[in-house]
C-alpha cells in the first residue's frame, strides 16, 4: 500500500510536550512569586514592617504639664492643677461585660449612666485603647474607686491636668485662657504633635506663646496580639513639661488696679514703665474668669460672657475719644511748628464763636500760656490754637507721638490701631469736606479721634522720659525705643504744664505728701446720647518718672478729676509704698 503505517515505525503524540509546558509555566509562576517577594521585601520592605509595628503596637499618650506664667517677681498667676479622670481600656473589657461594669462604676462614684454610656460609645470611635469615661474626679470619688480597683478590672483613674488661674479673673484680659481642641483645629494641627485631648491658648499671651508654654506628649509603649490584647508594656516616654514665662506685669500692682476699677462699670488701667515700656498692670472691666474654660463654660456662664458689655474684651487696647488728654498733641503741635513759642500766650473766654458756630468754655482765664492752659484745661485756648497751627500739623504730631498706629505688644491681634479722621479719612470714608468744626474739635480731643489707654500711655512714657516712643510689652525682653526728637523747650512746657494740673489744676486730689511728686492730665470726653468717658494720664515722680499710668472710664459719667484720678492715686499708693515706708 502506497500509504498506512510501516511496521515497527514509533508513535506520534502532541503528549511528549506537556512536561516542557508544564516547567515553563512553574519555572514563570515561581519567577513572579519571587519578584513579588523581593519587591515587598526590597522596595516596600520599611513600610510593611512599619505597619506591622503599627498593628503589633499601640501607645497610651501622656498629657505635657503646660509652663507657668509667673509676674516679674516670679509670683504665680497660671499654672496647671492635677485632676484625676476615669478611664476605660476597652480592649480588657467586653461588649458583654461593659454594661455590668458600668453599672457598678455609676453606682460607686455616683456618676450618671448615660452620660458613662454616650462617653463610651464616642470613645470606641477614637483608637480604642483609653477612654475618657469622666473627668475632675472629686477626692472621695477617687478613693471609692481606689478602694474598689481589684473588682473594676479595665477601669482606672489616672492623673491629668487643667489649666489654673489663681487670681481668677485677675489679669484675665492679658493672661488669655486655655480650651480644647476642636475636630477641625485637630486636622489642621495634628502634624505639630497635638493629640484630639489637648488643650489650646485661646487668648491673651496663652495664645501667643503657645508653642513656648504647651511642652511635648509622652505616653506608654503597649504590644498587643492579633486580638488586640496587651502582651506587654514595650517602653514608657516621660511627657516634656512646657517652658514656663516671666511677664512684666507686678501682682501687687495688678491687684490694685482690679480694686480700683470696681468704682465704674466698664473701664480700663495701664501701668508703664516709661523708660522700657515693661508694662506693670493692664486691667479691663468688665472681665472674666478664664478658669471656667478649663472644665467647660456651663450655658449660663456662657451666656454672662456674650452679654452686650463684653467681658472678654480688652478696653486697654481699644480705641476711645480722648478728650482733653488730647491736648498734650495739640501743645506739641503749636511749639514743634514753630507756630508759638514756649512762652507765647493766647487769649481764652467762656464762649468761642468762629464760622457761625459757637463753642462753650469752663472758664475765661484771660491771655495765658501753655503751662496754665494744661492745668485749668482751657478749651478756648486749644480752638484758637487748633485753628492757627491747622489740622496737618495737629495729626503730623499725633503720629510722631504713636497714635494711629500699633503700639508693637505682644498682643497685637487684639489691639486697635485707633483713629486719626484727618482730612483724607473724612474725604474717603464720609465723603464730605474738611471744616473748621472739625479742626476745633479734633484740637480738644473730640470728633473723629480716638485712641487706646495703651498708645496713651506711650504719649505720656515720652514726656516722661525724655522724648522716647517706647514699645509697650508684657514678657521680659529686650525691645526698640525710638527718638522722636521733641525739642527740649517743648518737653519743659509740657512737664511744666503736667505739673501744674496736680500742683494748681483739675488733678489736685495726687497732690498728696504721701505721694512723690505726679504729673498729669485729665480728660472728660463727651459721647452723646451715652454719659461721658472719664481720663487720667500721668507719671511720678515728677523729677525721675518710673511709673506711667493711664485710668479710664468708660462712659462712666462725672470728670476726669473725679473718676480717673482717684484710680491712679490707689496705683501710686501701692507703687511707692516702700519708699513711704522708708521715708
Amino acid at each position: 500500500m502506497a500509504s498506512g503505517f510501516q511496521a515497527g515505525s514509533p508513535r506520534q503524540s502532541g503528549m511528549s510536550h506537556q512536561p516542557a509546558w508544564l516547567l515553563a509555566v512553574v519555572v514563570l509562576a515561581a519567577s513572579a512569586m519571587g519578584a513579588r517577594l523581593a519587591w515587598l521585601q526590597l522596595a516596600q520592605g520599611p513600610e510593611n514592617r512599619l505597619r506591622a509595628d503599627q498593628n503589633r503596637i499601640r501607645l497610651v499618650p501622656r498629657h505635657p504639664v503646660r509652663g507657668r506664667l509667673l509676674d516679674r517677681h516670679g509670683e504665680v498667676l497660671a499654672t496647671s492643677r492635677l485632676t484625676y479622670n476615669l478611664y476605660l481600656q476597652p480592649r480588657l473589657v467586653s461588649k458583654e461585660r461593659w454594661p455590668a461594669l458600668r453599672e457598678k462604676l455609676a453606682a460607686l462614684l455616683a456618676l450618671p449612666v448615660d452620660q458613662l454610656e454616650q462617653n463610651y460609645k464616642e470613645g470606641l470611635q477614637g483608637d480604642g485603647y483609653r477612654i475618657e469615661l469622666a473627668s475632675s474626679l472629686s477626692s472621695v470619688q477617687v478613693l471609692r474607686f481606689r478602694e474598689q480597683a481589684i473588682n473594676l478590672d479595665g477601669a482606672e483613674v489616672d492623673v491629668d491636668y487643667l489649666r489654673s488661674y489663681p487670681g481668677g479673673p485677675l489679669a484675665a484680659h492679658v493672661l488669655g485662657y486655655t480650651s480644647g481642641l476642636t475636630e477641625e483645629e485637630y486636622a489642621r494641627l495634628a502634624d505639630k504633635g497635638y493629640r484630639v485631648q489637648d488643650r489650646i491658648g485661646r487668648t491673651g499671651l496663652e495664645q501667643v506663646y503657645e508653642s513656648h508654654l504647651r511642652g511635648e506628649w509622652g505616653g506608654q509603649q503597649l504590644e498587643v496580639n492579633a486580638a488586640g490584647q496587651v502582651q506587654r508594656v514595650l517602653g514608657d516616654k516621660q511627657a516634656r513639661a512646657g517652658k514656663d514665662l516671666r511677664l512684666t506685669l507686678d501682682l501687687e500692682l495688678q491687684r490694685t488696679a482690679e480694686k480700683a476699677l470696681d468704682g465704674v462699670a466698664k473701664g480700663a488701667i495701664v501701668a508703664m514703665d516709661p523708660r522700657t515700656g515693661a508694662i506693670r498692670a493692664m486691667a479691663s472691666r468688665p472681665n472674666f474668669d478664664p478658669n471656667i474654660f478649663s472644665t467647660g463654660p456651663t450655658t449660663a456662664q456662657w451666656n454672662n460672657l456674650n452679654r452686650p458689655e463684653a467681658p472678654m474684651l480688652n478696653r486697654a487696647m481699644r480705641a476711645f475719644p480722648p478728650a482733653s488728654t488730647f491736648k498734650l498733641i495739640s501743645t506739641i503741635a503749636g511749639l514743634e511748628s514753630g507756630r508759638y513759642g514756649p512762652t507765647s500766650t493766647i487769649p481764652t473766654s467762656g464762649s468761642f464763636c468762629y464760622d457761625g458756630q459757637c463753642y462753650a468754655d469752663h472758664g475765661s482765664f484771660g491771655s495765658i500760656g501753655f503751662p496754665l492752659a494744661l492745668a485749668v484745661s482751657s478749651n478756648s485756648f486749644f480752638y484758637r490754637l487748633g485753628l492757627k497751627v491747622g489740622s496737618e500739623e495737629l495729626f503730623k504730631a499725633a503720629r510722631r507721638l504713636g497714635y494711629g498706629s500699633y503700639t508693637g505688644i505682644e498682643l497685637r491681634d487684639e489691639e486697635s490701631p485707633g483713629l486719626l479722621g484727618d482730612k483724607a479719612w473724612k474725604k474717603k470714608v464720609l465723603g464730605e469736606s474738611w471744616t473748621s468744626v472739625d479742626t476745633i474739635t479734633s484740637a480738644i480731643g473730640q470728633g473723629a479721634v480716638s485712641v487706646t489707654p495703651l498708645q496713651m500711655a506711650r504719649l505720656y512714657a515720652a514726656v516722661a522720659n525724655g522724648g522716647w516712643l517706647v514699645t509697650p510689652h508684657l514678657v521680659e525682653r529686650d525691645t526698640p525705643r525710638t527718638w522722636i526728637g521733641l525739642k527740649p523747650t517743648t518737653l519743659k512746657v509740657l512737664r511744666q504744664g503736667l505739673r501744674e494740673v496736680v500742683t494748681n489744676g483739675t488733678a489736685t486730689m495726687l497732690n498728696d505728701p504721701r505721694l512723690p511728686a505726679v504729673a498729669g492730665k485729665t480728660g472728660t470726653a463727651e459721647d452723646p446720647p451715652r454719659p461721658d468717658h472719664a481720663w487720667f494720664g500721668g507719671y511720678a515722680p515728677a523729677g525721675k518718672p518710673d511709673l506711667v499710668i493711664i485710668a479710664f472710664g468708660e462712659n462712666s459719667g462725672g470728670y476726669g478729676g473725679t473718676i480717673a484720678v482717684p484710680m491712679v492715686k490707689a496705683l501710686l499708693a501701692t507703687w511707692f509704698k516702700p519708699a513711704q515706708a522708708a521715708s
